[in-house]
């Protein structure tokens, strides 16, 4: 083939690529048309990997094939995860994907210099910096969501002059090999700097604030790899990790409203350091605790139920049982319906993600701005596994850490049923008035189990 010819295939590719991206995006903002916006990010994908495989500039295929070989034999396995595994493999990808770019980076860095220019040692320096503490945070991130790692916030005193410190470390030795790009025995140090600061950032951060990291985290990636794109001259690399980089940052500034909280706050605030007063109050005050016949027995004469999935119910796996459930509620005429708050779960989408896994009807799942007005007009508000998102606290207590931020409203349904392990706080490390109140309701126990032993009680002792 003429090589002009295959020029203008390839930058064909690259734009039926880059139009399939900006697509995915746009599907992947509704639930109804999400399964299409993967499709059309994997094609894309796909098609952009095939063209830049076709580039006449490529002399040998061995070491891309072992790569493709090594990249199949993890990634396979990290697909095939269970749901409630999906946070920390998200982690995970982001931390590939950052490794990725920065090697990358990094060799380009030793091919070109010493004579690589100002412009291009500014493009890989930031974009080896950003990879870098990407690809460690990453990892913290992945480490605090299995819980390899503690999720409270790691914190001592000094901790963001240091973190700071590191990084101004590291934006010196960057400056410096702008200036003097030969000076190679400098590299290294910058890239171990920005790795040992990755692990800085994210440590303090406690898992209450793991959605809104993650998707920081994504945006930081995209952002490496559109630097990647302009390091090596290639389009769809840049627009890709452009919409990746913004993408994931107007989510990152969505979830900190869904908090009422700022970047600073999030990224050096310590948020979720159990306090003192939260273990004393559960233990001295009461609740009413109630068993799956007595939820089995509101839940079948209410006219409305709306459902407030979170952590607990991701923990257990229990989605399909409450899909069950939803099936039995609604052949009895009752009007069942989904709360989602923006920051339930480990990431951006937990609840969504599991409720879609259970094939519950796209139209029953409302977001926190929708299900709030519904609520004084509720029946029973089931809350399964939420906590910080439905504490009253956020309202009402001004001295409380999570005041300000916008929740469920489910003490405001007629009668509020709170499945729960425990009385143990949230992520926030506060105690939740919710679970004290007269309308309250406590059932205590493993939310597939509980929610199973309901749906036998609605069934007469058969399953759905």
């Amino acid at each position: 083939m003429n090589p002009l010819t295959l020029r203008y295939l390839i930058d064909f590719a690259y734009l039926v690529a880059i139009v399939l991206f900006i697509l995915a995006l746009r599907w992947l903002s509704s639930p109804a048309t999400a399964r299409r916006g993967v499709l059309a990010g994997e094609i894309g994908a796909a098609l952009a990997v095939l063209a830049t495989l076709a580039n006449p500039e490529i002399v040998a295929y061995k070491w891309i094939l072992v790569a493709l070989l090594v990249g199949a034999i993890i990634g396979i396995p990290l697909g095939l995860v269970p749901m409630t595994a999906v946070p920390q493999r998200t982690a995970l990808s982001h931390a590939f994907g950052a490794l990725s770019a920065a090697l990358i980076g990094i060799a380009e860095y030793y091919v070109r210099a010493p004579h690589i220019t100002k412009f291009g040692m500014t493009e890989i320096s930031m974009e080896v910096i950003i990879g870098g503490l990407s690809f460690t945070g990453s990892l913290i991130a992945a480490g605090k969501l299995q819980e390899l790692l503690p999720q409270r916030p790691i914190t001592y005193r000094g901790q963001n002059v240091v973190s700071l410190s590191v990084l101004g470390a590291a934006v010196i030795l960057a400056l410096i090999l702008i200036f003097h790009p030969g000076d190679t025995f400098l590299f290294p140090w910058m890239v171990a700097v920005s790795l040992f600061f990755g692990v800085l950032l994210v440590t303090p951060i406690g898992g209450a604030d793991m959605p809104t990291v993650i998707s920081l985290l994504n945006s930081y990636v995209g952002l490496s790899a559109a630097l990647l794109g302009f390091v090596l001259n290639n389009k769809v690399l840049i627009v890709a990790g452009a919409l990746d980089g913004s993408s994931g940052f107007i989510l990152s500034v969505i979830m900190c409203r869904a908090m009422n909280r700022s970047f600073t706050n999030v990224m050096f605030g310590a948020f979720g350091q159990v306090q003192a007063s939260a273990v004393t109050a559960a233990e001295s005050r009461t609740v009413r605790s109630a068993t799956a016949e007595d939820a089995a027995t509101l839940l079948g004469a209410a006219n409305t139920v709306i459902i407030a999935p979170g952590y607990g119910m991701a923990v257990a796996q229990a989605q399909h049982k409450v899909r069950e459930l939803f099936d039995v509620l609604t052949k009895r005429g009752v009007d069942v319906k989904f709360a989602i708050h923006p920051v339930a779960g480990r990431m951006p989408g937990h609840m969504n993600v599991l409720l879609a896994e259970a094939d519950i009807p796209y139209d029953k799942l409302l977001d926190m701005d929708a299900a709030n007005p519904e609520f004084p007009q509720a029946d029973v508000a089931l809350v399964i596994g939420a906590n910080d998102v439905t504490n009253p606290a956020a309202r009402t207590e001004p001295g409380s850490p999570i005041y300000g931020m916008p929740i469920l409203d489910v003490d405001k349904a007629r009668t509020v049923m709170v499945i729960k392990r425990s009385l143990s706080p949230g992520f926030a490390g506060i105690d939740n008035p919710l679970y004290y109140l007269d309308k309250t309701l406590m059932l205590f126990g493993d939310a597939k189990t509980f929610v199973g032993d309901i749906v036998r009680e609605l069934t007469g002792g058969h399953t759905a």
